[in-house]
């Protein structure tokens, strides 16, 4: 019987799911949209997990959770371990890259940039309300161009002069693609432009102010686009390195994180028909007022949050 343990990161924009060996290796791995309902997704990931390991007689040892929805899924998962997704993306690029320093991450709606000295975190940084740093504004460039965001990279590598678009913001940089393509602007230079955009709005709010220093580990979803990566090489001056998983470091991370919180139970794959379900109310013990919400496991209510004090905790709502 061999052993593996869970990782899932769940994102606005997508969920990720590995399950890796004693050596973290990734032994099974699915990436999908959110698409609003991280219940439903993460039940899909753990459907097609389980497919992947059936025949491999493998025990889930342990669970762990990241991403912005990290809380809720932990709970349905009964996880052992519940981190936040700077920590989680730092221990899985480690693990691929033992030696990175800076770690640039652009996801669907979110980024972050990892600092690192000897393998421990010193600084980092989010996007605040800006996505002109992020994969979804790609790919709302993309439909705009007609263009599937999946070619993006590759027709910016056949410009020979980049368009300069404006990078401050969305609504900015939208606008001036318009007026670029308008005015005669070639595809290819404008998707290209489009690429440094998304690095020079990256680097000028997320990485402002950050030492920046090689080796250079690139991931996230948009890490896939060999467009970005040329831009964010010929900005930093830099080897930018992009490992074959580089989407799956979070969800890497975290189950990386739960082999060392394991408690001698396995977990159960099989959740496609446990009925999972969330319900807001509005606690009205005190003046508070707090929104509550409850979490309920076939109907049973096995967790909730929310709640500013003693009065709206779940001994109270059962």
């Amino acid at each position: 019987m061999l052993t593996g343990y869970l990782g899932v990161d769940i994102g606005s924009i997508s969920t990720k799911g590995v399950i890796i060996d004693e050596n973290n290796n990734i032994i099974a791995n699915n990436y999908i949209w959110t698409e609003g309902n991280p219940i439903k997704a993460v039940k899909s990931i753990i459907k097609d997990l389980k497919n992947q390991i059936e025949t491999k007689n493998i025990t889930i040892a342990s669970v762990g959770t990241t991403g912005s929805a990290r809380k809720l899924i932990g709970v349905m998962l009964n996880a052992n371990v519940v981190k936040n997704e700077i920590t989680a993306h730092a221990i899985g690029t480690l693990s691929i890259f033992p030696t990175v320093k800076t770690i640039f991450e652009i996801g669907g709606q979110d980024s972050k940039i990892i600092i690192i000295e000897d393998g421990i975190v010193v600084d980092y940084a989010m996007n605040t309300l800006c996505a002109a740093g992020t994969g979804s504004f790609l790919t709302s460039q993309a439909k705009r161009l007609g263009i599937d965001v999946e070619d993006f990279g590759d027709i910016a590598l056949t410009s020979q002069n980049p368009t300069k678009i404006a990078a401050r913001c969305t609504v900015f940089a939208e606008s001036d693609l318009v007026h670029k393509a308008q005015i005669g602007h070639k595809i290819e230079d404008i998707v290209a432009g489009l690429c440094m955009a998304v690095v020079t709005n990256y680097l000028n709010n997320v990485g402002k102010g950050k030492n920046i220093k090689a080796p250079i580990a690139f991931q996230g979803g948009v890490s896939k686009n060999i467009g970005v990566i040329k831009a964010f090489e010929e900005v930093t001056k830099e080897k930018v390195f992009v490992d074959d998983n580089s989407h799956l470091m979070g969800a890497l991370g975290v189950a990386i994180l739960g082999k060392g919180h394991k408690n001698g139970q396995n977990f159960d794959l099989n959740i496609t028909d446990i009925n999972f379900e969330t319900k807001g109310i509005e606690c009205k013990k005190c003046s508070n007022n707090c929104e509550i919400i409850c979490f309920y496991k076939d109907t049973v209510l096995i967790d909730m949050w929310g709640n500013k004090c003693e009065n709206g905790g779940i001994r109270n709502e059962e």
